[in-house]
C-alpha cells in the first residue's frame, strides 16, 4: 500500500514516548519535566536523556527517575559520554517502549493538554503518520512586560487543519526556511520512526531536527494543526543565540554554514536512497544556488532593492498595478 493511501492502526489507550534530550539545562529542566506530569493525557513515560551534562541537570533528572521510577527514566550514554542531539534522542527512543512518540527539549515547556489534542486528532487522521502545530516562540518567560510583546506563533509552513502528503511540506521548507516544525510541537508514530530510520546519529550540525523532518516528509503524510500545544523559550544560551553571537547565523533568507551543512545532507540523502522526487530536486537546486554561485547571489541581492524600486515607480508613472 503506498502511502497516500495507508492507515496506521492505534490501540485505545497508546502509550506515548516521551524523550527530553538536555545538554548543562538546569535551570529549565524541572519545568520542561512538569510540563510532561501536568498532562491531561495519562499514558506516557518519559526518557530524561542526558548528553554529558556537567552542570546540576544529571542529579535533577535523576532524582525525578527516583520519584517516578514507573514513569521516568534517566538515559545515559556510556561513561556519561556527549554523544550529539540526534544520538542521544536515538537512545531515548531506544529505551522506550511506546506506540507514540513526542519531543521535548530541556528548555521547552508543553501546554497541559499538548498530547491529549494530538492524540484525539490522529485518531481523526488514521493515515497521517506525523502530526504538529503552531509553537508560541516564547520571550515572556522572563516576566518583563516588554518580553510579552515579542512573542509570536511560528509559521506552520502550510495552510492549517490539513493532512500533507509527501514530499510538500519537504519542498515548502527548501523554500522557506522559517516553514518547518518544533520539535516541541512534534508527535510521530513508532511505526513511522523505524522506517525512516530515527535520527541520523553522526549528523551534529544545528540542523539535526529539520534531517529528522526531511525523512519523515518524505514518507508519510503529516497533519499540520493550527493549535498551539507548546512554548518554545528564546534565551541568550539556546543553539540560534549562540550561533548568531558568533557570527555564524545571520537569520533566515542568509547562506550559513547550518543551512548549507543541511542542504547537502540532503542532497546526498535522495542520492543514496535513490528517491524521485523532482519538485524536491528543483526546490533543493534552488536552495543551493547561494552556496554553489556565492559571488553571483551577492550581485543578485545588491541589484534586487534596485528593482523593486525602479519598478516602483514605473508602475507609479504608467498606473499599471505591476509588471
Amino acid at each position: 500500500m503506498s502511502a497516500a493511501v495507508r492507515l496506521y492502526a492505534m490501540s485505545e489507550t497508546p502509550l506515548v514516548s516521551v524523550v527530553v534530550n538536555f545538554l548543562n539545562e538546569e535551570r529549565f529542566l524541572a519545568e520542561a519535566v512538569e510540563s510532561v506530569l501536568a498532562q491531561t493525557y495519562p499514558h506516557w513515560e518519559l526518557l530524561l536523556c542526558d548528553d554529558g551534562s556537567t552542570d546540576g541537570s544529571s542529579e535533577i533528572a535523576r532524582a525525578y527517575a527516583r520519584a517516578y521510577p514507573e514513569r521516568v527514566q534517566y538515559v545515559e550514554a556510556e561513561g556519561h559520554a556527549n554523544i550529539g542531539k540526534s544520538a542521544i534522542r536515538n537512545l531515548g527512543i531506544a529505551h522506550s517502549g511506546g506506540e507514540l512518540i513526542a519531543f521535548l527539549d530541556a528548555d521547552d515547556v508543553w501546554l497541559p493538554h499538548k498530547l491529549e489534542r494530538q492524540l484525539a486528532i490522529l485518531r481523526e487522521q488514521p493515515r497521517a503518520g506525523m502530526i504538529y502545530g503552531d509553537t508560541l516562540i516564547w520571550f515572556s518567560w522572563t516576566g518583563n512586560p516588554a518580553d510579552a510583546a515579542r512573542d509570536v506563533p511560528t509559521e506552520t509552513g502550510f495552510p492549517t487543519d490539513v493532512l500533507v502528503s509527501p514530499p510538500r511540506l519537504l519542498v515548502r521548507y527548501l523554500q522557506d526556511e522559517e516553514a518547518y516544525p518544533c520539535m516541541c510541537s512534534v508527535l510521530v508514530r513508532r511505526e513511522v520512526v523505524n522506517e525512516v530510520g530515527a535520527f541520523e546519529s553522526d549528523y551534529r550540525a544545528g540542523s539535526q531536527d529539520m534531517v529528522f523532518h526531511a525523512k519523515v516528509f518524505l514518507h508519510a503524510p503529516v497533519y499540520v494543526s493550527r493549535e498551539c500545544w507548546s512554548r518554545y523559550r528564546q534565551h541568550s544560551n539556546s543553539f540560534w543565540a549562540r550561533m548568531r553571537q558568533e557570527g555564524h547565523y545571520a537569520g533566515e533568507g542568509h547562506p550559513h554554514e547550518t543551512r548549507h551543512r543541511y542542504l547537502d545532507w540532503l542532497a546526498g540523502y535522495l542520492d543514496r536512497q535513490r528517491i524521485d522526487a523532482p519538485d524536491v530536486r528543483r526546490a533543493l537546486d534552488a536552495a543551493l544556488w547561494p552556496y554553489r554561485h556565492p559571488h553571483l547571489y551577492r550581485i543578485r541581492r545588491r541589484l534586487t532593492p534596485r528593482w523593486h524600486r525602479m519598478r516602483g515607480k514605473i508602475n507609479s508613472l504608467t498606473g499599471r498595478p505591476g509588471l
